[in-house]
């Protein structure tokens, strides 16, 4: 935006700056659009305005409005009189910088905040300010600067990651103050009581915090409220029956928490509510009919509890304005009257544990914009007439229902469509242009990819996701690929796809995931695919692939999965010059020659926060949506195969021909948390420095003609959980400290001249030329028996091992969760158009 500013215009002219009749300016607008794909979570921010905030941008005399929303800006730089600011003292009326009223620093997510009072300087004119996004952390008294500004309406510090409600602060002297959110922030408490003291409030936003404890009656203090956000925490007891007192009550939202109990008949007295949420907690007792009377209802949300009884159209007769509604008990008996005309219309619907034909009245629905039904049967349902329900819809979620249709002839039209699990057959359906995203894993799908992707399109298709993994679909990738050039993501995974990568593929320049794992794929990587410059994730594992491995692989490539396949030669050098490589699995493969040592180059593997991130995230954007789409990753180690979607820093160069000695760079990867060699030909010792791979959880050496002595550094490497370096040459005692001393004897298992705990062989101290002891061991048993013992309890320790410290760290249960943490993220969008 700053390119446009031009010194030979007037600085009025310039784009973002109003000034008022006299000149000078008022109204400073800077913004950052970032309206792009977002990889991995991380938005480009290159053009966007960043360093540091200068707050002598505040002594522009007539500046009221500053937005600065969505930038780079890394620090405030606060002047010395800032800092000696008190938490008592409110500075005189003529210190204050200007008489800004609107201030927005929000979605600068590199900005860190230490002092907060330097805003104490706009306590006079300072009426609206929105932080969301910034990092607060530091900020433990923040509430107690804030409340030193009595003219301050509107506040927003959403994802500050503040830790500290100051549940001891018993009065906030928010003497103006009517929005207040802090929502998703770190607090764990009961509800501080300060928050009961600002009487003004209309709107309280608590959601995704820690708060914990029953809603306390001083809520009723809050005559005000217009708006009660508690979703997402752990709330716990029984949902008062006086909330029906806060007549003034039109939001409340008491999803995701832990109330059980009855839903109170009292909340039918609020008759000016318009949204209701008590989804997602432990309730019980019947859907009280009363709610069927609350007139201005647009938002009603009962499911996923254990409510029970019957659900007629008696329930819902006078709900008139109703829009959104979630209904979901395996428990419900649902008795609605075939012939039953709903009073309403629904933009947004949640059904589960449905028989569609006991639920005619849906077909009464043509304005729907989300439409989600999952555990529901579909027999006996016209197929045609439910896709022609479906295809007038922004988003189509089913998941997990009876509904064995054959989809050779169905043409989708939804703009969203996610289905898997539903048992769907035939081949693949054809779509429109307006698809955008496409998840049909996990059926039974089958034939030929070409069915979808040889469709003749008429318009240029705008498909972004493509998900048709988990099925039985046989045949080429075909040559149709130009057809496609929006995709981002792509997923064939678990297929039965055979033949070669077509050269069209490299038509897809615009992608940023491929997985074509686990099928019947063979002959090298065409170079046509390095067109791939966007590319962050590629698994080819589980294939007949030959060939060396390309060296041209995108820099911008964070997982590497290309083990299981029939690559030779040696480890490509440029594979080191992928700086943000997070994954790199090479495993199962012909390769030979010998580590790179180059690997320290890869600087993701050694920086502590290559680690840190949410995980693989795809984003995609369009006019009306604007989703974050979560990508697991398979990994394997030791033949457990888990998907992740938090980033795990990884190498795995097992089952290979790899021959050399271990190379001293591999223990700069600090960040790595684990690191698989076993069953090569490697040689030569451990490197001393090993100890410094602080993060590793997961080490396996096994199978090799690895020498000397385990080093002592190794006991530092308090993370580790799995550990195998058995049917090597070392020699000497295990190194003394509880870490390598708890590890099961099969960790050691094949090393002759090995002793010490958990050995049962114990260390003799004999001289050896050159000064110093060693430890020797005696060992009686034959190779072969101990060969025998290893193997059979192999696969029952090391799986165990793994599943404990892998399971309860990062394993995420398959797709299914996945897909429920993403369709919330999709609820909360349409949830903004109302609440």
């Amino acid at each position: 935006m700053l390119s446009t500013w031009s010194s030979k215009q007037d600085c009025c002219e310039w784009r973002g700056v109003l000034c008022d009749i006299n000149g000078r300016v008022t109204n400073l607008t800077l913004p950052c659009s970032t309206d792009d794909y977002i990889i991995d979570n991380t938005k480009n921010k290159a053009h966007c305005l960043g360093g540091n905030f200068h707050l002598s941008l505040f002594e522009l005399e007539f500046l009221t409005y500053l937005n600065l929303s969505n930038n780079n800006f890394k620090a405030i730089h606060v002047s010395i009189d800032c800092q000696n600011l008190s938490l008592v003292n409110t500075p005189h009326k003529n210190e204050n910088f200007s008489s800004v009223a609107y201030l927005d620093l929000s979605e600068n997510e590199n900005l860190v905040i230490d002092d907060l009072r330097w805003l104490l300087r706009l306590s006079s004119s300072l009426i609206f300010l929105n932080l969301n996004s910034i990092d607060l952390h530091k900020q433990i008294h923040w509430n107690q600067i804030l409340t030193r500004l009595p003219s301050l309406s509107e506040l927003h510090l959403s994802n500050c990651q503040l830790e500290s409600a100051s549940t001891s602060f018993q009065y906030a002297n928010f003497t103006s103050l009517e929005h207040l959110d802090i929502s998703f922030n770190d607090l764990f408490s009961e509800l501080p009581i300060w928050l009961f003291n600002i009487t003004g409030l209309s709107y309280l936003n608590l959601r995704g915090n820690n708060f914990h404890g029953q809603i306390p009656k001083y809520l009723l203090h809050l005559r005000n409220l217009h708006s009660l956000n508690l979703k997402s925490n752990r709330m716990s007891g029984t949902i008062p029956s006086w909330l029906g007192q806060l007549d003034k009550l039109q939001r409340l939202s008491l999803f995701g928490n832990l109330f059980n109990g009855s839903i109170p008949t009292t909340l039918a007295n609020l008759s000016s509510l318009t949204y209701l949420d008590v989804a997602s907690n432990n309730l019980s007792g019947i859907l009280p009919p009363s709610l069927g009377n609350l007139s201005n209802l647009k938002t009603l949300g009962v499911g996923e509890n254990y409510l029970s009884g019957v659900v007629t159209h008696q329930n819902f007769a006078k709900l008139f304005n109703l829009k959104r509604l979630f209904l979901s008990s395996p428990l419900f008996i649902f008795d609605f009257d075939p012939h039953w005309i709903p009073p309403f219309i629904l933009q947004f619907l949640v059904l589960e544990y449905a028989d569609l034909k006991l639920v005619s009245w849906l077909y009464t629905q043509t304005s729907f914009d989300y439409l989600e039904i999952n555990y529901s049967l579909f027999k006996n349902v016209s197929q045609e007439m439910f896709w022609r329900l479906a295809n007038h819809c922004i988003f189509v979620s089913l998941v997990d229902n009876d509904m064995p249709w054959d989809m050779s002839n169905v043409v989708l039209n939804s703009e969203i469509i996610w289905l898997p699990g539903n048992g769907l057959r035939g081949s693949l359906p054809r779509l429109t242009s307006n698809v955008s995203v496409l998840q049909i894993l996990d059926n039974n799908l089958s034939g030929s990819l070409s069915s979808l992707l040889c469709q003749n399109m008429t318009e240029k298709s705008n498909l972004k996701y493509l998900g048709v993994s988990d099925n039985i679909l046989s045949g080429g990738l075909t040559e149709c690929w130009e057809n496609w050039k929006s995709l981002v993501h792509v997923s064939l995974g678990r297929n039965n796809l055979t033949g070669v990568i077509p050269h069209s593929m490299g038509a897809l320049s615009n992608l940023l995931s491929l997985h074509i794992y686990n099928n019947k794929l063979h002959g090298e990587i065409p170079l046509s695919l390095n067109n791939f410059l966007k590319l962050v994730i590629v698994n080819f594992s589980g294939n007949k692939f030959s060939g060396i491995i390309p060296y041209w692989i995108g820099k911008h490539v964070r997982v590497l999965i290309l083990r299981s396949n029939k690559f030779s030669g040696d480890i490509p050098l440029q594979i080191c010059q992928l700086s943000s490589l997070l994954v790199l699995d090479l495993a199962y493969n012909r390769l030979t020659g010998t580590i790179p040592h180059c690997l320290r180059n890869i600087t993701a593997m050694i920086s502590n926060n290559a680690s840190e991130s949410d995980g693989f995230g795809i984003s995609v954007f369009n006019t009306r949506l604007n989703l974050n789409f979560k990508i697991s990753v398979p990994l394997q180690a030791k033949g457990n195969e888990l998907d992740y979607q938090k980033y795990m820093c990884v190498i795995d160069f097992s089952n290979n021909r790899l021959s050399g000695t271990m190379p001293l760079e591999l223990s700069s990867l600090a960040a790595l948390q684990s690191l698989n060699l076993s069953q090569n030909q490697l040689m030569g010792t451990i490197p001393q420095e090993i100890g410094n791979m602080k993060a590793l959880e997961s080490l396996d050496f096994s199978n090799n003609t690895l020498s000397g002595e385990i080093p002592q550094s190794m006991s530092a490497l308090s993370f580790l959980e799995v550990l195998n370096l058995s049917f090597n040459n070392f020699r000497g005692q295990i190194p003394l400290g509880t870490q390598l001393q708890g590890f099961s004897n099969l960790s050691y298992m094949g090393n002759p001249q090995l002793c010490g705990t958990p050995l049962v062989e114990k260390c003799n101290h004999i001289e050896v030329p050159g000064g110093g002891d060693t430890k020797l061991m005696e060992n009686d048993e034959e190779e072969s028996e101990v060969m025998q013992w290893f193997y059979m309890g192999m696969g029952v320790g090391f799986a165990t091992s793994f599943w404990i410290v892998f399971g309860t760290l990062l394993f995420m249960r398959r797709w299914r969760h996945a897909y429920f943490k993403f369709l919330y993220d999709v609820k909360d969008w349409f949830n903004s158009r109302w609440f």
